[in-house]
């Protein structure tokens, strides 16, 4: 939780540090005749170093097996050639790990593994590779405890998406033309977000090396960065009349140009994420980012805007209950409302913007496939697991706009998950626990899981940079359960939904 804390700081720096050019700034580069040639993206003339970046990576799990097992002394963490042949020998099971752990943390380590190849000359899907190397080493080699078959899923997908958020954003700080404290402070802050790409530069002297250029490897494209403050509320949770309030916090950058088009990943991409300060919620409540693997623009003119393309999406929702003294029966919902986390996901997506001179909106629609994810049972509990895994599609509608020259903004978002778990721990398939057993190697309960969210934003400026935001959220998590269950010595059920509700209201100042 103190890296999120970090990153709050530092995407606040940030802001206030680099100024924006438009996305075409060009950006010179040696290339190997020793003339001078302008790129955009200067990646594809770095030389790739590839002995460094993997030497990165193996450090990186060393260290890191190092820490959980002399410091933390966690029993996963010893390891043997016996362990290892095991590891080998059994194969990959499903975790029972938090969601958090699961979803984001483990994506998170990704990154590092991803950000090891992108500093070291690599691409966005040569980079990839080691993000999977990185997390095959993990599993295989450096736990006693069974390889997962959601990690060797979520750390490397979900880290490529991390990895390049955390990657662009600090080559919007970095400045080589710079010295003194302004330089330390600069690459302090670009370290934090990207401690891969931080390392890297000192290992290389590229940290202090003063050169006349800036030496970003993206120019400087369009971004806007929205950090807000303010309160949060949590009502109606599956109709009963519980309320809680607490601090909350925002941040949502956009960068690049979500109209142009482009061949490279995360050319333009969206970050989004939510901080609780809420005595019965989850720090972290809510990760999305949202960006292009590739995009074409198909019509351009004064006053509308038309672009197709693939995106990569990262979705992580989490909540906690806000009930006291209550226990559900077997038909009734879990008292936590909802947890939903996406790391693997991808598909079409199509962008339509229309100007007025003071009247603006635009409309964007995806349709994914999910390769992996996972969704909150009101049934499956074992170890720190209360969610099931699956894979299924999801659906996003967003329309968003701005009147009386940007004085006045509003959105509103509609997005439809959907997760199907087949491996059921009480099904024929020998998964049914004995006394004191736990189930082995199942995705949850044999279910369809479905959340909506549908989320209402208005912004109204008051001073400059300054404005105030209201929001209200809707979440709402279904799911039918494919299981036969006894309400009573004499009755049973077989095939039933479960559904739970809740709102929440934000009240913050923003400032852009």
């Amino acid at each position: 939780m103190i890296r999120i804390f970090l990153f709050l700081a530092v995407l606040i720096g940030s802001f206030f540090n680099a100024q924006s050019q438009p996305i075409n700034s060009l950006h010179p580069c040696k290339i190997a005749n020793g003339k001078m040639a302008h790129f955009r993206d200067t990646t594809d003339c770095k030389k790739k170093h590839f002995w460094k970046a993997a030497g990165e990576t193996f450090g990186l799990n060393v260290g890191l097996w190092a820490f959980d097992r002399y410091v933390l002394k966690g029993h996963y963490s010893y390891i043997s050639l016996k362990t290892i042949k095991a590891n080998f020998k059994h194969g990959f099971d499903w975790d029972n790990d938090h969601l958090s752990t699961n979803m984001f943390a483990h994506p998170y380590h990704g990154s590092l593994y991803f950000n090891a190849g992108r500093a070291n000359g690599f691409n966005f899907w040569q980079s990839e590779l080691f993000a999977l190397g990185g997390s095959a080493m993990w599993e295989l080699f450096m736990e006693s405890e069974y390889p997962s078959k959601n990690d060797i899923i979520a750390t490397p997908i979900g880290g490529a998406a991390l990895g390049e958020v955390f990657y662009r954003t600090s080559d919007l700080i970095l400045d080589n033309r710079t010295s003194g404290g302004e330089r330390f402070g600069r690459e302090a802050l670009a370290f934090l977000i990207s401690p891969m790409r931080g390392l890297t530069r000192i290992i290389t002297g590229e940290a202090w090396e003063k050169k006349p250029v800036v030496g970003n490897e993206f120019g400087k494209p369009p971004y806007q960065l929205a950090i807000s403050l303010g309160t949060r509320f949590l009502t109606s949770h599956d109709n009963d009349r519980f309320f809680k309030a607490g601090a909350s916090a925002r941040i949502n950058l956009e960068y690049g140009d979500r109209y142009a088009s482009s061949l490279r990943p995360y050319d333009y991409f969206s970050l989004l994420l939510d901080l609780n300060a809420m005595k019965t919620q989850p720090l972290l409540s809510r990760v999305e980012i949202m960006g292009s693997l590739l995009s074409k623009e198909v019509i351009d003119t004064e006053k509308s805007n038309l672009t197709l393309g693939m995106y990569q999406h990262f979705d992580f929702f989490d909540s906690d209950t806000i009930r006291t003294n209550y226990t559900p029966g077997v038909l009734e919902p879990c008292v936590v409302p909802y947890k939903l986390a996406i790391p693997a996901s991808a598909g079409v997506g199509i962008m339509f913007g229309y100007k007025l001179p003071r009247f603006t909106f635009h409309v964007t629609g995806h349709a994914n496939g999910i390769l992996m994810g996972g969704v909150l049972s009101d049934f499956y509990r074992l170890y720190h697991r209360n969610y099931n895994w699956g894979t299924g599609f999801s659906a996003k509608l967003k329309l968003k706009g701005s009147m009386c020259d940007d004085k006045l903004s509003f959105s509103l978002n509609n997005r439809f998950y959907r997760l199907y778990s087949q491996n059921d721990w009480y099904s024929d398939k020998g998964y049914s626990p004995n006394p004191g057993e736990p189930p082995v190697d199942v995705e949850g309960d044999s279910s369809r899981g479905t959340v909506y969210h549908l989320e209402g934003q208005v912004n109204y400026k008051v001073w400059k940079s300054l404005s105030i935001t209201t929001q209200c959220d809707w979440f709402n998590r279904s799911t039918l359960y494919h299981r036969m269950v006894a309400i009573d010595p004499s009755f049973s059920i077989n095939g039933f939904f479960i559904d739970s509700n809740q709102l929440s209201f934000q009240l913050m100042l923003t400032y852009i």
